[in-house]
């Protein structure tokens, strides 16, 4: 039966240290050698998974930030991708001032170079998170951003922010109710007290890109991997799905099955043994 493997990266097929560990790397790289059907689902965007993936071989599209776009590894371009139209834009710039949160607001320009801007001043958690992607290829930050720069954007992707689960859930909870647009919003899986947010096009979610994909790719059977509540949306229209050890209770319920923790290359050992098993 031609399976489909579809992971979540943070927490999931990334070890505690926030990489793929050599011995995942192997067993993934050569599955997909193989004629093994592996790709990733994430809410990153290629500037990190690029580097995370760096040695680990995988023979499909990543489904990246969510499902709003899809990265082709091998050519080095986006597919696929879904923005978020103008009057929308402005709209979630109102409703996140309304809120207290700034977001960085992802945009796709036509050479490939993702450009993220941000107006006003930054967190720590912002600069943290800015200063672990400064140097990235595929990403640039903008952060003098004025207001309008930020919500006047065309081929805006994504809106993104960190902030306290209260203010985070405020937000999500008021565009939902709203605005046409795809809220997914959860706990750092670090730190349980931080909130974050994904705003994006209607419809865009990563249930809609894995079922998508695997009617382009054929597949008959889809097994997902997840731990985090954003993971939830794909493992509901897998026909396995499988939680780690390490994953949140929820996810845990939801799954069909529980592996072994994300330190453990649970994901990885765990495809080697079902694509083996389906011969």
């Amino acid at each position: 039966m031609r399976t489909l493997y579809v992971t979540d990266l943070d927490g999931t097929f990334l070890n505690s240290s926030s990489r793929v560990s050599s011995v995942s790397a192997a067993i993934v790289s050569r599955l997909s050698r193989q004629g093994a059907l592996i790709t990733v689902a994430t809410a990153r965007t290629p500037a990190t998974v690029e580097p995370l993936l760096e040695h680990t071989v995988t023979s499909l599209p990543a489904i990246v930030m969510t499902g709003a776009t899809l990265w082709d590894r091998e050519t080095k371009t986006y597919a696929d991708s879904h923005f978020i139209d103008a009057a929308t834009v402005a709209e979630i710039g109102r409703k996140a001032e309304k809120w207290g949160i700034t977001p960085f607001v992802y945009t796709l320009p036509h050479d490939d170079i993702m450009q993220v801007y941000h107006h006003g001043p930054l967190s720590p958690h912002d600069e943290k998170f800015v200063a672990e992607r400064a140097d990235l290829k595929l990403k640039h930050f903008n952060l003098d951003a004025s207001r309008e720069e930020c919500f006047t954007r065309r081929r805006t992707i994504l809106f993104f922010a960190m902030g306290s689960v209260e203010s985070i859930n405020a937000l999500a909870d008021d565009l939902r109710a709203t605005v046409p647009c795809s809220v997914s919003n959860y706990v750092d899986i670090f730190k349980h007290d931080v909130g974050i947010i994904e705003i994006f096009a209607p419809g865009i979610s990563k249930a809609a890109a894995v079922r998508k994909l695997a009617d382009d790719c054929g597949a008959e059977r889809v097994v997902v991997f997840g731990d985090n509540l954003n993971d939830l949306s794909m493992m509901a229209v897998a026909d396995l799905s499988v939680a780690v050890g390490n994953a949140f209770p929820q996810v845990k319920e939801a799954a069909d099955i529980v592996i072994g923790r994300n330190d453990e290359d649970a994901v990885a050992r765990f495809m080697e043994e079902d694509f083996n098993r389906q011969g």
